[in-house]
């Protein structure tokens, strides 16, 4: 079962039952990383199935929540925060899973809102400053210089990004933000917005109470250069109870390069413990 909900800064999508307690062991809630959406976690939701409910939250500036006037992971961790208070987490804590940009979202949620987070999983991200970033500016940079008004299908934009773009799977993930409505194209992400603070992006803030003292998965794609062994003493710093898995043949977008894996490293964290409901 999908079901669409919306709230006036935060849109979420609903996979399977994420109300009833008796029926699953819990909910999970997903948080994508920059330029993605909730939906790119749906193979993974429907593999938790009927264990866990899932929600997947399409980050503030991103798919069909609202933009903002400005970037920090308080702020958008807070908005998500405040979704999950009135929404699932109601009535108990939600498991958080976030990649790279959500994965920071995550952890500074966990930290500033832990009466919300059971447990948290962090995905190919460290909560350090990040490496250089001249990689998202190209990206930026070649999909703001795209001349909408001049498309006619949208298979123009893939030709067009092509050459700037030449990895057809990245260029692929991009195009998902782009939306035909009845005055022509548009982005859905605030593509503007992300390109003037890249650097907050990038960044992590250093003035955050902690530790978040509940189990943390800290998940890595064997061939992603975010999480290094220098950043090992940040992350238990501020989440002693981690524990670490790579994932062997995968890179940043591990959930997407090995989904099957991924999928099964994070139901076996999720279950370890807990009471499965009787089917």
């Amino acid at each position: 079962m999908t079901t669409e909900s919306s709230a006036p800064s935060v849109h979420a999508t609903a996979v399977g039952d994420t109300g009833d307690a008796r029926a699953t062991i819990g909910t999970v809630v997903f948080l994508h990383g920059l330029f993605g959406r909730g939906r790119n976690f749906t193979t993974i939701a429907r593999a938790l199935q009927p264990q866990f409910g899932s929600l997947l939250v399409d980050l503030p500036d991103h798919g069909r929540s609202a933009w903002t006037d400005d970037f920090s992971y308080e702020k958008f961790a807070d908005l998500v925060a405040d979704r999950l208070r009135d929404d699932v987490a109601a009535d108990r804590p939600v498991d958080l899973v976030g990649h790279s940009m959500g994965g920071k979202v995550a952890m500074v949620l966990a930290l500033r809102h832990p009466e919300l987070v059971d447990r948290l999983v962090v995905v190919d991200i460290s909560p350090v400053a990040g490496r250089d970033q001249g990689e998202f500016v190209h990206l930026l940079d070649s999909l703001a210089g795209l001349d909408l008004t001049r498309l006619a299908e949208r298979s123009e934009a893939d030709r067009l990004l092509a050459d700037p773009i030449p990895d057809d799977r990245v260029r692929g993930f991009l195009l998902q933000n782009l939306r035909r409505g009845t005055d022509g194209f548009s982005w859905q992400a605030n593509l503007d917005l992300l390109r003037r603070d890249l650097p907050e992006i990038g960044s992590f803030p250093d003035d955050l109470d902690g530790p978040f003292d509940h189990p943390v998965l800290w998940v890595s794609g064997e061939r992603s250069p975010y999480v290094r062994p220098e950043h090992e003493s940040s992350m238990r710093r501020l989440f002693p109870r981690t524990s670490k898995v790579t994932i062997k043949g995968a890179g940043h977008w591990v959930h997407s390069e090995q989904p099957q894996v991924f999928a099964s490293v994070l139901r076996a964290f999720l279950t370890d413990g807990r009471t499965v409901p009787a089917s």
